[in-house]
């Protein structure tokens, strides 16, 4: 019992982290049109971070029981899984890089996975078709997504800047800045909606499947009664779970993030708030489908990959691809990274006793 209350915590400070550390990516471009300063932006997002995160379950059913064996799953896998995810969302947050969180939090899962399955990847679900016809599993809801998510959020972005060029070509630039100022409100309330339907539920499929967990390997067992509601003979993500990662999202995204805002809205390319709304709408549109479907996918590659085909339009030289360089080696680094640190959390617990 004292170990999931460890893991527990440790998830919550996920969640936090993942607030602050992915608060820019719902509002850096928001702040760098110069639309809401970034404490009104930032407090914009965290409340339409907290509906999002109570829309649905369909993305932590994927983290929680879609990616590896839940037979080989202890708490310590748990536990090994949010620290590593911990640690680099900690180390890239200070240095400045938009990385992202769920990546880190897969990659975590994975490697603790491995571990405790002493090095069998069969542990690991890579493609697997339910009596349904649903096909889960590492590859088609983490690896092409991957993928395919940047080059949507690239192309996407290129597209519909174009689109509204086509359409603003006789608009004087004030009456477009007038217009698309108060557009982009909308725009950036959608993206912290996407990004809170999406990101808070990852914590939610790790927390539940910590309680499914417990429960099937009798940790709650010497429970008191009143403590019932923790235990889970059936993967489900509880009420109660689903309101403590949202609350705790929204608390964390008010906690600002204003490294990686000036990486993500100064740094890259230059906006205007018709940029930002295009880049924001086409962020938001496919992280909302995604989340429909039970895909994590990364809050950040999709933006900044919008972002860079936005002022892509404006010209190539535009975007300053050698910092899009040390976002996309930070990027390709998450996963194995946090699988190598998942993977040797999980032994120093073991050594430790856990």
């Amino acid at each position: 019992m004292t170990l999931f209350l460890l893991v527990l915590l440790a998830a919550l400070v996920f969640e936090y982290i993942n607030g602050f550390h992915d608060t820019a990516n719902a509002i850096a471009t928001v702040v760098s049109t110069k639309v809401l300063t970034p404490r009104w932006a930032i407090t914009w997002a965290a409340g339409f971070n907290l509906v999002g995160a109570l829309m649905g379950t369909a993305v932590a059913t994927t983290i929680g029981k879609g990616l590896v064996d839940t037979q080989f799953v202890t708490m310590a896998t748990v536990m090994g899984a949010l620290l590593s995810a911990i640690i680099w969302g900690l180390l890239t947050w200070w240095l400045g890089l938009p990385s992202s969180s769920s990546h880190a939090l897969v990659g975590g899962l994975c490697g603790a996975a491995l571990g405790t399955a002493h090095g069998d990847w069969r542990v690991l679900h890579w493609s697997v078709t339910n009596a349904q016809g649903v096909t889960t599993g590492l590859w088609p809801k983490i690896v092409l997504p991957m993928i395919a998510s940047p080059l949507l959020g690239f192309f996407g972005g290129s597209l519909l800047m174009l689109l509204l060029m086509a359409i603003l070509r006789k608009f004087t630039p004030r009456m477009v800045n007038l217009i698309f100022g108060k557009a982009q409100l909308l725009s950036a309330g959608f993206m912290g909606y996407s990004h809170g339907s999406n990101d808070a539920q990852k914590t939610m499929g790790i927390i539940a499947l910590a309680l499914f967990t417990g429960t099937t390997q009798g940790a709650f067992n010497d429970l008191p009664a009143w403590a019932g509601f923790l235990r889970t003979p059936q993967f489900t993500v509880p009420h109660w779970v689903m309101v403590t990662c949202a609350l705790t999202m929204a608390a964390g995204t008010a906690g600002g993030g204003f490294r990686i805002i000036r990486t993500m809205g100064h740094k890259m390319v230059k906006m205007q708030p018709v940029h930002g709304f295009a880049a924001e709408t086409t962020a938001a549109l496919i992280i909302h489908g995604a989340s429909t479907y039970g895909v994590p996918v990364s809050t950040t590659h999709v933006i900044a990959t919008s972002i860079m085909g936005v002022g892509a339009t404006k010209r190539f030289s535009a975007v300053k691809w050698g910092l899009v360089g040390r976002i996309v080696w930070a990027w390709v680094l998450t996963l194995p990274v946090t699988g190598l640190l998942g993977y040797g959390l999980v032994y120093l617990l073991r050594s430790l006793g856990a």
